[in-house]
């Protein structure tokens, strides 16, 4: 594993893991809130189906379906040069950016619930003092929302991140072998090559490197949970 294939392999693992956990935090957020502050049960509930269809959907659909949007003569290629945005197709596959695009989508669900969760808990009361004192909906949204929704935030992060670390089908369908994250790189080792060994050896530290993380990520929400209580 200290190969320096192996360790790029991982090492871009957790970069698109980190990165597309971030986006999809940061896409989460208002659609969280928006869901939270809903007061109708059936609207809530058609905005809770909307969030979680792409659970329902199986990954390999999701995938030939994005091999469709973003092929060279696929529906955005075909969009922007539409618009006059470009003159020639983009190459969206076989690439880190499709596989982010990929990762980002199937994983956005898992961002959203524990976000809407925790934003749900944040008393309306906390957001009407803050008014009566003169701050913004922004303000109120940043120093009141925000902060107290954080063990959420850092949840549906952590979530995604492990999600996407393990991920087989995205990279291996968006990227091809030009993505090798670990997952793929322990599927080729087994299938073709028969490298036991190598691919256990793979396993167990994407596992390790994953449980490490998410522990630190407990550790801090479970910290800001207490802080939280404490405050209050």
């Amino acid at each position: 594993m200290l190969e320096p294939y192996y360790l790029k392999s991982l090492v871009l693992t957790l970069r698109l893991a980190l990165i597309s956990a971030v986006i999809a935090v940061m896409l989460a957020i208002p659609v969280a809130y928006t869901m939270s502050r809903l007061t109708s049960p059936l609207v809530r509930r058609i905005f809770l189906a909307a969030v979680l269809l792409p659970l329902l959907v199986n990954l390999l659909l999701q995938s030939y379906g994005w091999l469709v949007i973003l092929g060279p003569g696929g529906m955005l290629n075909q969009t922007l040069m539409g618009l006059g945005l470009i003159s020639r197709p983009i190459m969206l596959l076989y690439n880190q950016n499709g596989v982010l695009m990929g990762l980002v989508q199937t994983a956005f669900p898992l961002a959203v619930l524990p976000i809407a969760s925790a934003m749900r808990g944040v008393a309306r009361s906390y957001e009407e003092a803050a008014a009566t004192l003169g701050a913004s909906r922004l303000q109120v949204f940043r120093q009141v929302v925000l902060p107290m929704s954080l063990p959420g935030i850092i949840t549906g992060a952590t979530l995604v991140f492990a999600y996407n670390a393990s991920s087989f089908v995205v990279p291996l369908l968006l990227g091809g072998r030009r993505v090798p994250m670990l997952a793929v790189m322990v599927h080729d080792q087994i299938a073709p090559l028969m490298n036991w060994p190598a691919a256990s050896a793979a396993g167990v530290v994407l596992i390790v490197t994953t449980l490490a993380i998410m522990t630190l990520s407990e550790y801090i929400t479970g910290r800001r949970r207490r802080m939280l209580e404490a405050s209050q």
